[in-house]
């Protein structure tokens, strides 16, 4: 049997100001704690198939979620990671790891805040996400240990250049996911994940506009893809399946 190995990164930790603030809002209700969020029978072996055959014909997929997670548990996440925003708890985004990581904002200019499951929001999507990993492996042989997820926000003007989830051969993300948490989003707003060929980087082959439910999943080491510049505030949670079992130092 394939055994769990979810092991959620526990740095950047939020400072202890900025912490009690966000517990504080929980425990107001300002960010729901308690939600019904559909997450019985939300993946199915027939919905998985199609999700592990888009992967391996086309190496991304994009779907509509919100019927499967239900729309409590996206506003709830959505809560979350607006409550995060205004205790100035978001972290300006880098690339690379550890002391590998470089701050540029001509290439990136969203902030994130990693998730911890210590939320019952943040638990159900872990459940969602931890059968999405036994699925793939079962399907795809992909050897996915574990994953990692963290919220972004987007600001108007920000935007993430084109770039790769990750460095051919280092066999740590695998499979990357995108779910967008935008109530609304209209066209004319930007924000949209701009998807390129596999086969040719300079061929445009999706647009996915960023609203609620709309989730995305492509091969992390093969697709191009970039985040155009957002004309109001942009959240969203990102998710990596990984293969390596030990968390690297972020």
């Amino acid at each position: 049997m394939d055994q769990s190995v979810v092991i959620p990164i526990t740095a950047p930790q939020l400072d202890q100001a900025s912490s009690d603030n966000f517990l504080d809002a929980v425990a107001n209700g300002e960010c729901l704690t308690d939600v019904e969020t559909g997450n019985d029978g939300a993946i199915d072996c027939l919905w998985l198939d199609d999700v592990a055959d888009g992967l391996s014909e086309y190496g991304w997929i994009t779907l509509d979620v919100g019927g499967r997670l239900g729309r409590p548990l996206l506003a709830a996440l959505a809560s979350e990671v607006s409550v995060l925003e205004r205790c100035d708890a978001m972290k300006s985004a880098g690339i690379g790891r550890g002391n590998d990581l470089v701050r540029d904002r001509s290439v990136r200019r969203d902030k994130i805040a990693w998730l911890q499951g210590i939320t019952a929001p943040q638990a159900a999507l872990f459940e969602f996400f931890e059968e999405m990993r036994l699925g793939l492996n079962q399907r795809l042989f992909l050897g996915l240990k574990r994953f990692e997820s963290h919220f972004a926000t987007y600001q108007p003007g920000d935007f993430y250049r084109k770039h790769l989830d990750s460095f051919q051969g280092r066999a740590s993300r695998v499979v990357s996911l995108v779910l967008y948490l935008n109530e609304d989003w209209q066209a004319g707003q930007g924000g949209e994940l701009r998807v390129f060929n596999r086969e040719s980087e300079s061929e445009v082959c999706g647009l996915v506009t960023p609203e609620a439910g709309r989730m995305v999943l492509f091969l992390s080491e093969e697709i191009p893809h970039e985040v155009l510049p957002a004309h109001r505030t942009r959240y969203s949670l990102a998710c990596w399946f990984r293969q390596d079992e030990v968390p690297l130092p972020l």
